[in-house]
C-alpha cells in the first residue's frame, strides 16, 4: 500500500515513515510543505495520504488544502488528517464530500503504533477514522445551531458519536453494554429523527451523519 506523508517536523516525520515502513506500508513520498504535497498527490496517485493540517510555508491550513482540493480531482481519494486543533470548517468540509476513506487524529491522543495504523488501514480501505473530540466538537456545534439535532436524546447522540468514529453496531453494543438490538432501535430513531435513510452499509451512514453536520454551515 502506497502512502505519502505530510510533515514538517523532521523526527515526527521520519518517525512515521519508519512505522509505516514496519507495517508493510510502501511510502511513495514524505514531504514537509504543501507545495510539494500537492505535486506528490497529483503525479503519485497514493493508495492514502497522511497529512499535517499545517504545513509550510505558511502554516496555517496547506495540507487539509491540498488534501480537499487532491479529493476533489480525485473523488474517493483515502485522507487521514493530523493534527494539534479541530480545523472545525475545512474538517466539516472534508468529511462531509460523500466519498469515503476519510480520518482525523489529533496527535496528543494518538497512544500506540497499533492505533495508528489501524486508522491508516481503515482509511484506505475506504472507512473512517474519527478522534472522538473531534466527532464532539463537530455534533456540539450543530446541535447548539440546528433543532432536529437537538431532539436526539442524550444515549441517542452517544450512539451518533459512536457510529461517526466509524463504530458497528455490535461495537457500540459492547462499549455501551447493551444488547444490538437497543442500538439498533437508537440507530433507527436517530435517522429518523434527522430526516436521513436508514442503511446497513456503516460507512454510507457515517457518511451521511457527516453530510448532514456539514448542512447549513
Amino acid at each position: 500500500m502506497r502512502v505519502v506523508l505530510a510533515e514538517d517536523l523532521f523526527l515526527l516525520r521520519d518517525g512515521l515513515v519508519r512505522l509505516l515502513e514496519a507495517h508493510d506500508f510502501e511510502i511513495a513520498a514524505a514531504v514537509e510543505s504543501g507545495p510539494e504535497l500537492a505535486r506528490a498527490l497529483a503525479e503519485l496517485e497514493p493508495d492514502v495520504a497522511v497529512v499535517d493540517v499545517r504545513l509550510p510555508p505558511t502554516h496555517t491550513d496547506e495540507g487539509l488544502q491540498c488534501a480537499l482540493d487532491a479529493r476533489r480531482a480525485r473523488p474517493g481519494l483515502p485522507v487521514l488528517v493530523l493534527s494539534q486543533h479541530v480545523e472545525q470548517l475545512y474538517a466539516r468540509e472534508l468529511l462531509a464530500d460523500g466519498t469515503g476513506g476519510v480520518g482525523y487524529l489529533l496527535k496528543d491522543r494518538v497512544f500506540d503504533a497499533t492505533q495508528f495504523v489501524d486508522a491508516v488501514h481503515r482509511v484506505a480501505a475506504g472507512g473512517t477514522a474519527m478522534d472522538p473530540q473531534v466527532i464532539q466538537q463537530l455534533l456540539t456545534r450543530r446541535a447548539a445551531a440546528d433543532q432536529p439535532l437537538g431532539r436526539l436524546t442524550a444515549r441517542e447522540l452517544e450512539v451518533l458519536e459512536l457510529m461517526a468514529q466509524g463504530r458497528s453496531n455490535a461495537a457500540i453494543a459492547g462499549q455501551l453494554v447493551v444488547t444490538e438490538r437497543a442500538i439498533a432501535k437508537h440507530t433507527s430513531n436517530i435517522f429518523a429523527k434527522l430526516g436521513l435513510e436508514v442503511s446497513d452499509d456503516d460507512n454510507r451512514r457515517v457518511l451521511a451523519v457527516l453530510a448532514y453536520l456539514d448542512q447549513g454551515r
